[in-house]
């Protein structure tokens, strides 16, 4: 995110935005990597044999998407900081200190997963080499290593928020930040029994994920409207409080849809089921609004004679207005399609859960950080107005398009496995394995390989964009 104009107030912790979003767009491009040699290794089983293995794939792919995710949202916050509040952010030389703190750990991490792999299954193992625990697998000195840069990252959060003016928007962020740092905490212990480890382990997979995470999101969006399209500050500030209400009400009994099969009492079913599908709810409404809010402005002016209803970047415009329509049909739509305790008992493990999995990490999530990444390069380059590239279509195009394929894809492949492996065969090894070589299985996993070489390339004319913008007169207006 090259040629830095920034001055004045908050141009340090803009800077340092600048150096998260730039390591997370890397991690983003590592992210789909591991996961296009995953999807090979699944079609041809001999692919990188003995060089490496599918399951350190698996984990590179899964937990590169969540460390590029952080990364970013605490480079959103680092921007949008200065501009909430109307001063620099406190303590930005230990902010800066613990980016490359952070970076480090995960470069070494990453190569530990490359060229060790697998440790001898003791105590060594979890402290040096991995966790094995899906999601969190980082080996414990990362874990307490991630735990010290997300308490810096909250301190000066609060101590700029504190000293600052006060919106509504680092308000969220403020609370939100505290549930942030302290569920990660959950998965930072072993229990004996495997049903309460679970239990614990999903508080961080579902609550760290679906009720922070999507608070967090209602927050960028909510900044993000009013940067982009002038919103009116107390409609998106009175949906992120709905948002946080639901998310913090519905998101914590919406996690029972999680303990159906690891032995909690049978009432989590309903509870689970009627709860767990409210969450992007808010976030759709607030859209809605100011848009609606928006359209009533075509054609007017304000007293400089400016155009009240333009787009002041069309690109993050673009990609925020996917994470309403991916939110609610990956975290919404596609979550609920298993979410039922009476469907879950055939689809639970299939490849539905991965078609949910994928649609709302990249629609929730993705979606408006590379949003963020937009809003960064236009104020980082001095554009005024940005608008579209030919890179920009076509990236956006091609990594929304590729998702969508890879879901249907996917969606396809758990349906042939609750038709042939539970409902048929009882879900037993048998009716695995015939599953697994079913045609249409098969088929939807070339499928799968195939949308994944689409976002791969959706990829490189995203990176392309983000290095060009400041060089790109079609950019400006």
């Amino acid at each position: 995110m090259a040629n830095n104009h920034l001055t004045g107030i908050g141009s340090e912790s803009k800077q340092l935005a600048t150096w998260y979003f730039t390591f997370a767009a890397i991690l983003f491009g590592a992210q789909l990597l591991f996961g296009l040699v995953a999807a090979i290794q699944y079609v041809m089983p001999g692919f990188m044999f003995e060089v490496l293995d599918f399951s350190v794939a698996r984990m590179l792919h899964i937990n590169a998407l969540v460390v590029w995710m952080v990364f970013a949202m605490f480079g959103a916050v680092y921007w949008l900081l200065p501009d909430e509040t109307g001063i620099e952010t406190v303590g930005i030389k230990i902010g800066k200190l613990l980016f490359w703190v952070f970076a480090a750990a995960i470069v070494v991490v990453v190569l530990v997963y490359l060229f060790i792999q697998v440790g001898p299954a003791d105590e060594m193992s979890i402290w040096f080499i991995h966790e094995g625990r899906e999601y969190i697998e980082a080996p414990r000195w990362a874990d307490f290593g991630i735990v010290v840069v997300a308490l810096g990252f909250v301190a000066n959060l609060f101590l700029t928020g504190m000293k600052g003016k006060q919106t509504g928007i680092v308000t969220v962020l403020m609370a939100d930040m505290i549930a942030f740092a302290g569920l990660y905490l959950c998965g930072m212990f072993f229990t004996d029994n495997i049903s309460v480890d679970q239990y614990w382990w999903w508080w961080v997979i579902h609550l760290w994920v679906e009720a922070t995470w999507e608070v967090y999101v209602g927050a960028l969006a909510a900044y993000g409207l009013i940067t982009m399209l002038g919103a009116h500050r107390k409609v998106v500030e009175m949906w992120l409080w709905i948002e946080v209400t639901m998310l913090f009400g519905s998101g914590i009994l919406g996690m029972g849809h999680h303990y159906f099969w690891i032995g909690t009492p049978e009432y989590w079913w309903e509870i689970g089921a009627l709860f767990s599908a409210l969450e992007p709810l808010p976030l759709v409404a607030m859209f809605i609004h100011v848009l609606y809010d928006w359209g009533k402005t075509q054609g007017e002016q304000d007293a400089q004679g400016q155009e009240l209803s333009v787009i002041r970047n069309k690109p993050a415009f673009t990609w925020f207005v996917l994470n309403a329509f991916g939110n609610f049909l990956g975290a919404g739509i596609w979550g609920f399609f298993h979410t039922l305790p009476q469907v879950n008992l055939y689809t639970h493990g299939t490849q539905f859960t991965s078609a949910h999995g994928h649609l709302a990490f990249f629609g929730a999530y993705a979606t408006i950080l590379i949003g963020m990444m937009y809003i960064a390069i236009q104020g980082t380059n001095g554009i005024k107005i940005m608008n579209h590239t030919r890179s920009s279509i076509w990236s956006v195009s091609l990594l929304s398009g590729g998702m969508m394929g890879m879901t249907v894809a996917l969606t396809i492949a758990g349906y042939v496995q609750v038709l042939v492996s539970r409902a048929q065969m009882g879900a037993t090894w048998a009716g695995y394995f015939d599953g697994q070589s079913g045609m249409w299985f098969a088929q939807a996993m070339d499928w799968r390989l195939i949308m994944g070489l689409v976002m791969f390339a959706g990829f490189a004319l995203l990176a392309k964009d983000f290095l060009t913008t400041g060089k790109n007169p079609v950019h400006q207006r």
